[in-house]
């Protein structure tokens, strides 16, 4: 259906509905903390940033000490939130079910996580055994660094210009473009913002949608414009 090898998923507001409860949980935290934030900003700076890379974003900016306790906290809470209220991204099933071209997910959530949230969906089928975690590379290997997206590649041993990537977050695409991969952003989850597709679009993003729907045409087309054989 295109003239992709490879499609590249983030997970956390791209698959699953996610980012809205993460910021949800952590902006409670941090405004508990000293720092208020509310959860439309959490959205906005952090997202597809993990915990422990925001709490040291914000220790930068601000003379606050952060708890390491606050570490751990936030990890059981947005678990208990994540398997009681994540939802699948609407169209994702449909959209999956249109392409043929071999997909993987590359993620900056824990391997424990992910299997958590794509079980409780119903997306774990469509993708195992290839769901990567950045955090089992190791603590500096995340997003917006290009190792998980180079993993994931090398795994299929498919040239970084014949690899599309599907990602909400400026972070994941810096390490999407980083790793010599196309980009497709995507707006739709509840997490967006007014300048959200501005903003995945100057980070590298060829195209942006904002419905799931969309995706299998927008792979195609892309796949038949220069740069792809």
């Amino acid at each position: 259906m295109s003239g992709f090898d490879l499609i590249i998923f983030d997970c956390d507001g791209v698959l699953v509905d996610s980012e809205i409860i993460a910021a949800q949980v952590e902006s409670r935290l941090l405004t508990e903390a000293g720092y208020p934030i509310s959860v439309e900003e959490m959205g906005e700076r952090f997202a597809g940033m993990t915990w422990k890379n925001i709490l040291l974003a914000i220790e930068k900016e601000v003379d606050i000490p952060l708890s390491a306790s606050l570490l751990d906290k936030s990890e059981k809470l947005l678990d208990q939130r994540l398997e009681r209220d994540v939802k699948v991204i609407e169209g994702v099933k449909l959209a999956l079910s249109r392409i043929s071209t071999q997909a993987c997910i590359c993620s900056n959530s824990s391997s424990h996580r992910l299997d958590m949230m794509l079980t409780k969906v119903g997306l774990k089928p469509y993708f195992a055994p290839h769901i990567f975690s950045a955090k089992d590379l190791g603590p500096d290997k995340v997003k917006p660094r290009p190792d998980i997206f180079l993993h994931a590649l090398a795994t299929f041993k498919v040239s970084p210009s014949r690899a599309v990537v599907v990602e909400d977050s400026v972070h994941g695409i810096h390490g999407a473009v980083a790793a010599g991969c196309r980009v497709v952003g995507f707006t739709g989850a509840s997490h967006t913002y007014p300048s959200h597709a501005d903003r995945l679009t100057d980070a590298g993003a060829e195209t942006v949608i904002s419905r799931m729907s969309d995706l299998p045409a927008t792979i195609a087309a892309l796949g038949e414009w220069v740069g792809v054989a």
